[in-house]
């Protein structure tokens, strides 16, 4: 592992894109939102996206040059057409026009269509809680879940997230996404030959399993069973059906159709905080609530309770000043993508 400061850090990823054909300015956008992923420990949808997205940039799956297009439907209600852009500048767009419209008119939705992967909505989140914007944001995705009691993918497993800002503390972050587990947690199961709760998975049939290889074969399970099966449908109809996008089995798959548009959509709602009472007002609630929570005696003393996000936001702290760890593989293709040199 090789340590990076953030400036140099979001520096090579933003020379990778452009390398990759975007222009400075958008490859900036797109860096901020994959070097924050980072910095959360969220390393899944960080840097290493560069690879993925770069695949697409490269067979035109992806536009490396769009123009990203806003229409106002009313004065705090907004669609963006992300002319198939980079997912993460599509979302920065979007986050862009919610704060502005937010700060007018007290609230702001933001409907996207036409855009792709757009990272973590961590980054998004805590960029309006700065501003003093509460958020509720999400995405659609490739299918990999199975209806409840279906036996084939329809529906994705759609990332779903929360803020509150906190003038004088750490905002409560949530981001999460609607399966019980991620497939890289089967994945390395798989790999290290043991087995899983039948609550992850199931098989090709619909049948919950506890073989990861057959989990591998089959779907994931959403949270909180068919509770979570109908949230994830509520985040697709919202970032799919509504604004205008693709949505369950109309959506694309990069892996098997990187060539083609996969047409995903997004939903920003903010609300205004600063319009529902002063900081101090805000900060004291915030204070109290997480007092509330942190005081409940922990049932594992080795586990504290915590609020969502405390563990991303003191992990970026500590990165911040003692510099991101990166991979030196990553490091290496980061470095190659810098200078144009990409895998043939």
């Amino acid at each position: 592992m090789t340590k990076l400061s953030k400036n140099e850090l979001t520096t090579l990823t933003q020379s990778a894109f452009v390398a990759l054909g975007l222009s400075p300015e958008d490859a900036r956008e797109v860096a901020y939102v994959l070097v924050m992923a980072e910095l959360f420990g969220l390393t899944t949808h960080g840097v290493s996206r560069v690879e993925s997205y770069g695949e697409r940039l490269r067979v035109k799956g992806i536009n490396p040059t769009p123009n990203i297009t806003v229409e106002t439907c009313a004065p705090s209600l907004f669609k963006v057409d992300g002319d198939n852009a980079v997912g993460p500048l599509v979302g920065m767009k979007c986050l862009n026009v919610a704060m502005l419209a937010a700060k007018a008119q007290g609230v702001a939705v933001v409907l996207a269509r036409n855009s792709n992967h757009f990272g973590p909505i961590s980054p998004y989140s805590l960029l309006a809680a700065e501003q003093g914007f509460a958020t509720i944001i999400g995405s659609n995705a490739t299918t990999t879940i199975a209806p409840w009691g279906g036996s084939d993918a329809r529906l994705g497993n759609s990332p779903l997230g929360f803020g509150v800002p906190n003038p004088k503390g750490q905002p409560f972050l949530l981001d999460m996404a609607m399966s019980v587990v991620a497939r890289a947690k089967i994945r390395n199961a798989f790999k290290s030959g043991q087995s899983i709760p039948d609550t992850w998975a199931t098989d090709a049939k619909g049948v919950p399993t506890t073989s990861p290889k057959d989990a591998l074969d089959g779907f994931l399970l959403p949270i909180g069973g068919h509770k979570g099966y109908g949230l994830a449908l509520w985040v697709d109809m919202l970032a799919g059906l509504l604004s205008g996008a693709a949505y369950l089995t109309h959506v694309k798959s990069w892996l098997d159709e990187p060539d083609l548009p996969q047409n995903l959509g997004h939903f920003f709602i903010l609300i205004n905080t600063q319009l529902l009472g002063n900081s101090e007002w805000l900060a004291q609630r915030m204070h109290d609530f997480a007092a509330i929570l942190h005081d409940s005696e922990a049932a594992d003393p080795q586990k504290p309770v915590i609020v969502p996000g405390e563990i991303e936001l003191n992990k970026m702290q500590d990165y911040l000043q003692n510099g991101i760890p990166i991979d030196d593989d990553l490091l290496l293709l980061l470095q190659n993508y810098s200078k144009g040199h990409f895998p043939k």
